[in-house]
């Protein structure tokens, strides 16, 4: 942003002519002021803001990877012949190795093709969750050093325990592959296809340091578990008669609710979104929205309405139309089921920040944030050109580029609509990513690093 420096220690005029009094320029100044917020989009000045390079992570840590951060670190992996190497780096003062580990191989690794799948990392307090493709390995932290692995995916939940679902397959059923028939298929937690659906799945409560199994249930046919915050956390299992709700560390039913059948069946899916769950009949067209803490029926919806849109991350959306036919987005309320506000179809909609970000789903580019209740409008992000994929749930970075060809960075922070101007960073092209602490950029060096702070 250009800067007009008044100057209050310049020689005085020496036209002869008499300056006009401050007052003069007051309307003037709003005026400018005015114009230059919206040029900005909204962007606050970085005054108070802290911004510095900290330096790179040269290319042959793996950077080719697509960036992870977890709890204040960035996590590189490079491939080894059929190993991958994981390598934790702290970011202050400057960019270092902490430890290097090697990532277990998944079940699903492909020899051939040398397929391992996107590795993802998630800290919880001294441990760091690594699922890799299907499988799933628990660290420590400071160190690196496996405590244990599974080759099943597993789910983290709160108060230190994780979640695996297993399905019990009768013998027999595993899935010609060289075959090629045609026919439905079920598929075991390993990723292997199997002609008929499961006999049993086991729910199996895992103490998320040790992998020791705390529980286990065992319900019929296939089923759901999914974790379900709060002051007590627990776990919501949805089979296709009842769900049932467990305390996550002991697995003690808690609570329990028959499903009734809809068009002669049971339901087909489940979801836990923040408070509720939803639980759909496809045969049926019909989504169930159910207390997830009390299993108190709270409404009922027809899917048949219109297709439920896929860029609505965060929030219980319902589609009408195409774009090309100016349908709409309907964001419902989650405890209601009724539309609260609309939007028009090609808008994606996430949570950010507190926020909804409305963006546009073909280039990513921001458009506006909106108050998440009403969808009224908060701040405009005219000006902005993308978004930074974010490993912190409240805080929005958003950047756009300058004349030099570098980026300027900006975040926006819960409870305040407004752009903070974080600073430059030059000759970028590539993808990144940023926390609360740090912004992360690729370039053909490697992973440049910026602290920042407002």
């Amino acid at each position: 942003m250009a800067l007009i420096d008044l100057d209050l220690d310049a020689p005085p005029d020496r036209s002869g002519g008499r300056r006009p009094p401050p007052w003069r320029y007051r309307h003037l100044g709003l005026v400018v002021a005015a114009a230059l917020l919206l040029a900005l989009g909204g962007a606050a000045p970085g005054g108070g803001t802290f911004w510095r390079p900290l330096g790179l992570i040269p290319a042959e840590a793996g950077t080719e990877a697509p960036i992870q951060m977890a709890g204040g670190r960035a996590f590189t992996v490079a491939s080894a012949g059929r190993a991958r190497i994981l390598t934790a780096w702290a970011l202050e003062p400057a960019p270092h190795r902490l430890w290097t580990a090697e990532v277990p191989i998944s079940a699903s690794f492909d020899p051939v093709n040398g397929v391992f799948g996107v590795v993802r990392v998630e800290r919880f307090g001294g441990l760091l969750v690594l699922t890799a493709g299907l499988s799933s390995s628990v660290l420590d932290a400071e160190t690196g050093r496996v405590r244990w692995t599974t080759p099943m995916r597993i789910t983290a939940s709160s108060g230190g325990t994780a979640l695996v679902t297993e399905r019990i397959f009768r013998p027999g059923t595993l899935y010609d592959q060289d075959s090629g028939d045609p026919g439905m298929l079920y598929f075991s937690a390993d990723g292997q296809p199997h002609t008929e659906p499961p006999l049993r799945t086991e729910v199996r409560g895992l103490d998320l340091a040790s992998g020791a199994v705390l529980w286990t249930a065992a319900p019929g046919g296939s089923v759901t578990a999914e974790p379900v915050a709060g002051d007590r956390p627990a776990v919501l299992i949805t089979a296709s008669d009842r769900m049932t709700l467990r305390d996550a560390r002991t697995g003690e039913v808690l609570r329990e609710a028959g499903l009734p059948e809809m068009a002669g069946a049971g339901p087909g899916s489940s979801e836990v979104l923040d408070d509720v769950a939803l639980i759909g009949y496809p045969e049926a067209g019909l989504e169930v929205g159910y207390d997830a803490h009390t299993l108190n029926r709270l409404w009922t919806r027809d899917l048949n309405a219109g297709a439920d849109p896929v860029n609505c991350a965060g929030l219980l959306c319902s589609g009408s139309g195409e774009v090309a036919g100016g349908g709409e987005v309907r964001v419902l309320d989650r405890r209601t089921g009724k539309t609260a506000w609309t939007r028009p179809y090609d808008v994606a909609l996430a949570v950010r920040a507190g926020w909804v970000l409305e963006s546009r789903p073909a280039s990513g580019a921001p458009v506006r944030l909106v108050d998440a209740t009403t969808g009224e409008p908060r701040l405009e992000l005219r000006g902005w050109t993308g978004q930074v994929d974010g490993f912190a749930a409240h805080v929005l970075l958003v950047w756009r580029g300058d004349r030099s060809g570098g980026r300027v960075f900006g975040a926006v922070l819960p409870g305040q609509p407004e752009v903070r101007v974080l600073g430059t960073a030059e000759g970028l092209g590539g993808e990144c990513g940023g926390d609360e602490r740090y912004v992360i950029c690729r370039d053909v060096r490697g992973l440049r690093v910026w602290a920042y702070r407002i």
